[in-house]
């Protein structure tokens, strides 16, 4: 697994008004550039972005949408984010295994 970075982060101020409906929210930008090294399954010895994991075939999508929508909301920090899905997707290939 490859995790690329952009160079998003270089648009001018101007560049960032209009309606660009395919900019991302600065959450899930966070969580795209969030890299977590996870020793399970084929992300094995790899660094993977939060958003990766989310939405590997390891995490079911009710728990998804669970994760992504409190995250959005506030209701869970960045590090509480990297912990439960560290958690399922360890379990999960585990039990796969």
């Amino acid at each position: 697994v490859t995790v690329k970075s952009s160079n998003k982060d270089t648009v001018t101020a101007a560049g960032e008004e209009g309606d660009d409906s395919s900019k991302e929210e600065p959450w899930e930008t966070t969580l795209k550039t969030t890299v977590v090294d996870i020793e399970a399954g084929e992300f094995q010895g790899h660094k993977v972005s939060l958003w990766d994991l989310l939405h590997s075939q390891y995490i079911p999508e009710e728990n998804r949408k669970e994760v992504l929508e409190l995250y959005e909301a506030g209701e869970l920090t960045l590090e509480q984010v990297k912990t439960i899905v560290s958690t399922i997707v360890t379990r999960a290939a585990a039990a796969a295994a």
